[in-house]
């Protein structure tokens, strides 16, 4: 391996890790955990989400994301389509109880990492086309994905902590 490899190396082996320890998903377990519906549905400022919004977001973009790898390693040079997360916000009722997506996030999560435990280097060096960004790799996939629950984590419990404020 040469030196100038082994940053990219050691980031997707950091970067797999935070997808394979299911840490995203229990940091969000842990945000919602015991959350009240006012809590829920507080939205920390004008055109923000909220929890339970976020919630759903997130089972919707792991069930993507899994499709996307899923067709990244399957498929040559396949097509991956972009989405637009309000539109789905808005028509996929985003009001709902957040048990069932909660659990969505988890199985996408989990069934990703047994996949991610499992590929080879020539899976990791296959790509396609994003229809808003284009050149979308594994790497590519895995950087976004991989601090994506975290971030959410944090903007879940700052949701929260406005229905305490106001």
């Amino acid at each position: 391996m040469s030196r100038s490899s082994e940053p990219v190396v050691s980031r997707r082996m950091l970067e797999t890790a935070n997808i394979a320890d299911r840490e995203g998903y229990q940091e969000v377990a842990e945000a919602v955990a015991g959350a009240t519906d006012a809590e829920l549905d507080a939205r920390p400022a004008p055109g923000k989400w909220s929890a339970r919004e976020i919630v759903h977001h997130l089972a919707d973009s792991e069930m993507t994301s899994a499709v996307r790898i899923r067709n990244l390693i399957a498929t040559d040079n396949v097509a991956i389509v972009g989405y637009d997360q309000e539109v789905f916000a808005r028509r996929l009722h985003y009001d709902r109880p957040i048990a069932a997506s909660l659990a969505a996030f988890k199985a996408a999560r989990e069934t990703t990492a047994e996949l991610l435990d499992r590929l080879s280097e020539a899976d990791w060096k296959r790509e396609g086309t994003h229809t808003e960004h284009g050149r979308y790799g594994m790497d590519t996939w895995l950087g976004i994905y991989s601090v994506h629950a975290r971030d959410h984590a944090d903007q879940i419990r700052r949701a929260r902590a406005s229905a305490r404020r106001g």
